[in-house]
């Protein structure tokens, strides 16, 4: 479980960090990607650890929040299941050319 929520948050943090404050940014930064604990936060901009801790769960509500109204990470997902498809099918030396077209026409709605 933690694995996967680090990963969702990564990914939404690389999608929506331009609409976050530099603070925020900063913070998910270190935490997520830095994986530096949040007392070493803390430390380094001199608040307290729970004002680091709050920070990032703010910000990580924000961030759901974005991906609720956007949905830019599902889109992602979505195309990598479809471009998955689409190479196997693709590999297949068999695949039905009907398959093939309606997995690149699905691909082209997705952007």
């Amino acid at each position: 479980m933690l694995l996967e929520k680090t990963t969702r948050m990564n990914f939404l943090f690389d999608f929506y960090q331009a609409l976050l404050t530099d603070k925020q940014r900063s913070y998910m930064q270190l935490y997520y990607l830095d994986d530096h604990s949040l007392g070493e936060i803390a430390e380094a901009y001199e608040v307290s650890r729970q004002a680091v801790y709050d920070n990032i769960r703010r910000t990580e509500a924000m961030l759901e929040e974005y991906e609720e109204k956007l949905q830019l990470f599902e889109k992602f997902q979505n195309r990598q299941k479809i471009i998955t498809k689409l190479s196997k099918s693709m590999a297949d030396i068999q695949a039905d050319s009907k398959e093939v077209l309606s997995l690149i026409e699905q691909l082209k709605e997705w952007d």
